[in-house]
């Protein structure tokens, strides 16, 4: 059997792995932390779950579409509930909670904006569309040439890709609330939704037409799953794996150097951060500069709050966002003049509120997120001031003191996310899909200097979250396969 040495653990490296392991390779999964899952990682403590890194759950086809290829299921490995509602959205002067159907929706919309309803339903039909093209068919492509995006589909639909997600959404709705709200869904994809193709529109049928869900125990579950999964099918994962080089002779990769040792394989795959994964190649084998990377648009980081509350919480739900401050100004301070925010958006997950296991009983377990610019300063004294800051605007706009329940809480913010994910800059999910920075125009799959080197996660295709992740193993497995059949 040819052998395969992945680099990193998270959803991308374990598709892979599984995907490889099934058509008969011999694959070892290289893991530097202490437990697999890469930024999807768990931590437990004083009785209280809280998932590290990604917390939605969207595009369940996709999570069942990857078990289905090995005979399985999700319900074979975790219960999967549908949230209703799927989140509620905090504004300055109101709330919208955004149900578990389409109908419920529209209600919300005509409360809103009166007349609302049909306009929107119009929209989430296109966008079901741009769905049916994205997942089926555009997102299954290696990204290897342009002409991959040139299909009957696309073609009619070339002015998307040229559009915006924001003007599409503005000449449709007037009301600051509604255009927040479906301008939202694509913050998944890393960009302002003013730097975002409309095609994109398809995140807004994956929220309001396939809705939000919830694993039982949360997202670290699927981990766990995948992780069973490839050990069933005869995957080797080291955890505490430091991988320190990636060894080349001859324009070909003869392995990898774990913990001081010498690992010996006939491909490596890179599932770790992309710009990292290359310091670990000699300079003349580095497809891409410092300054190649220093000009790509990457989506933001994040400082993040895991807090145990001694009481349940009052007016929230599962999901919460925050966009009681000024939308377009924080955007700004993510992208346009880097710095931290005055008036920062921010959301907050309440699992335990759907989940009873993530919480000790009459507890509530809280995470919240506030996006940021990419490699800001982070100090302890700066995460201490915008917590006060956040936990303040959440006690006022949900009539309720917290401050004094608070059991702990841990923080994680730009240095964590470059020591735990050797993460460019500290970025929180990879590299923005903006037009220029999409399919084949993001970093390759396949090494264009080693033969037999791969990458895969979100700095490459499809791009940045859990579905895609998913998608983009199967990209690289799929390329190892044909590499080794010609």
């Amino acid at each position: 059997m040819k052998k395969v040495a992945i680099i990193g653990s998270g959803f991308s490296s374990l598709s892979a792995a599984c995907y490889l392991a099934k058509e008969g390779f011999d694959v070892s999964v290289f893991e530097k932390n202490a437990t697999v899952g890469g930024r999807a990682r768990q931590l437990q403590k004083e009785g209280f779950t809280f998932d590290i890194g990604p917390s939605w759950y969207w595009m369940p086809d996709i999570f069942e579409k990857f078990f289905n290829d090995f005979g399985k299921s999700t319900k074979d490995y975790y219960q999967l509930d549908k949230l209703s509602p799927a989140y509620k959205i905090f504004f300055a002067d109101d709330e919208i909670t955004i149900g578990d159907t389409m109908d419920k929706i529209c209600e919300e919309f005509e409360r809103i904006e009166p007349g609302s309803s049909k306009p929107l339903r119009k929209f989430i039909s296109k966008a079901q569309e741009n769905y049916d093209i994205a997942i089926n068919k555009i997102v299954l492509k290696p990204g290897l040439s342009p002409l991959e995006l040139v299909t009957k589909d696309t073609v009619t639909r070339v002015d998307q890709f040229f559009k915006t997600i924001s003007g599409e959404v503005r000449k449709k709705f007037k009301n600051p609330k509604l255009v927040s709200t479906l301008e939202f869904p694509v913050l998944f994809l890393g960009a302002k939704p003013s730097n975002t193709p409309s095609f994109y529109s398809f995140m807004n049928f994956a929220d309001f037409g396939l809705g939000t869900w919830h694993p039982k125990g949360g997202m670290y579950e699927v981990i766990k799953a995948m992780k069973s999964l490839a050990e069933s099918l005869g995957v080797k994962i080291e955890t505490n794996a430091t991988v320190e080089k990636i060894n080349v002779a001859n324009g070909k990769t003869t392995g990898i150097t774990v913990n001081n040792k010498e690992i010996v394989t006939d491909y490596v795959l890179s599932g770790a951060d992309y710009s990292h994964s290359e310091t670990l190649l000699d300079n003349k084998y580095r497809q891409y500069s410092e300054n190649y990377w220093s000009k790509k648009t990457f989506a933001p980081s994040s400082l993040l709050f895991y807090v145990g509350f001694d009481k349940k919480l009052e007016n929230v739900e599962h999901h919460n966002l925050f966009f009681d401050t000024d939308f377009e100004a924080h955007a700004e301070d993510i992208y346009d003049n880097p710095k931290w925010p005055k008036d920062p958006l921010f959301y907050v997950n309440f699992p335990s509120i759907t989940d009873e296991s993530m919480a000790p009983k009459g507890c509530e377990t809280g995470f919240f997120l506030i996006p940021i610019a990419p490699d800001l300063e982070d100090t302890e004294a700066l995460r201490q001031k915008y917590f006060d800051i956040v936990i303040d605007r959440f006690e006022k706009k949900t009539n309720q003191k917290v401050v004094n329940n608070i059991i702990f809480k841990e923080s994680f913010c730009v240095k964590d996310f470059k020591k735990e994910y050797n993460s460019y800059k500290g970025n929180a999910y990879g590299m923005a899909n903006t037009l220029s920075q999409t399919a084949f125009l993001r970093p390759n799959l396949k090494s264009k200097k080693v033969d037999n080197l791969y990458f895969t996660g979100q700095l490459t295709v499809p791009g940045p979250g859990v579905p895609p992740s998913l998608i983009s193993g199967k990209l690289a497995s799929d390329l190892i396969k044909k590499h080794y059949q010609d």
